[in-house]
């Protein structure tokens, strides 16, 4: 209209890709919004199968490669999704003058920083190339947890203390930049989340448990909040159908996910999993009372 600026065009949107399903997730999710989603694929991480979206290859640690991407494809968004199982070697990063007075920070944290400290290092790269970096919930709002159970079943009041243990003690993991998720047994943490990630850490509980070293008569609870710090643009708490998988197999009642804060991945089949095997799946809020649940929490 005369008198009036045209809208700036908006630029395409790239997916930064690392290992498990969320990337395919918000890949088919922002292709539904219209978008029109580049996916950087990182080299020995990335693990999926992207179907006719257009991908490129490149290593975690080369900045000149992300910027040459950036500028080529018209990238103006860029959302960080999936896991990343290995840091890069200082030695390997290529930066670009953009990013050269941030390369002493990223060099610090990468030697001994913890993961929300590198993701945070990570986002101001990317933002430093003229990119914003955004949310997976701002992509796919749908993944996020609702509060209150997800299937037919719902925390009995063990399983609700079990929840109220391991989510104090995720809590206090998250404030040292470790982990997300904890369980708990019978009233007793028994396992917290390290750098192996959730379904890993449920292996080992399942091992403990064939050991006689967790009780056999009590189930348990996992639990994962966001860490308190944590920026919402990276690395929010996930679960799928696999981690229904292995708290079957640990033995535990049911999980329990930060309600807003974490993300839900192919819900129906976790869902069904979930109702076949009897155990909870639910969201919680831990800053309300009684979880924001009716009758949850202890009393």
């Amino acid at each position: 209209m005369p008198g009036f600026p045209s809208p700036a065009p908006k630029g395409r949107l790239a997916i930064i890709a690392g290992n498990g399903f969320l990337p395919v997730h918000l890949a088919a999710a922002a292709r539904a919004a219209g978008e029109d989603p580049f996916i950087i694929r990182l080299r020995n991480e990335s693990d999926q199968d992207f179907g006719d979206f257009e991908t490129a290859a490149a290593s975690i640690a080369d900045i000149v490669g992300f910027s040459r991407i950036f500028r080529e494809k018209g990238v103006d968004r860029v959302v960080l999704s999936g896991g990343v199982t290995r840091r890069p070697d200082w030695r390997d990063i290529r930066p670009n003058w953009k990013a050269l007075r941030k390369l002493p920070l990223l060099v610090r944290t990468l030697m001994s920083g913890g993961d929300d400290a590198l993701l945070q290092v990570a986002i101001g790269i990317v933002e430093a190339q003229g990119c914003r970096v955004i949310g997976a919930h701002e992509v796919a709002p749908g993944l996020l947890a609702r509060t209150g159970p997800l299937g037919s079943h719902a925390p009995t009041g063990e399983d609700w203390r079990d929840v109220a243990k391991a989510a104090e003690a995720a809590r206090r993991l998250g404030e040292l930049d470790i982990g997300q998720g904890a369980v708990s047994v019978g009233g007793r943490v028994v396992a917290l989340e390290g750098v192996e990630g959730t379904d890993r850490m449920l292996e080992r509980v399942a091992a403990l448990r064939a050991e006689g070293r967790i009780s056999s008569r009590r189930r348990g609870s996992l639990v994962k909040l966001c860490k308190p710090q944590q920026d919402m643009r990276a690395d929010l708490p996930a679960i799928g159908p696999s981690t229904v998988e292995n708290a079957v197999k640990a033995g535990l009642a049911g999980v329990a996910v930060e309600a807003g804060r974490a993300l839900i991945l192919e819900e129906a089949k976790l869902i069904a999993a979930a109702d076949a095997a009897g155990i909870f799946v639910c969201g919680i809020d831990p800053g309300l009372p009684d979880w924001g649940l009716p009758n949850g929490g202890l009393s």
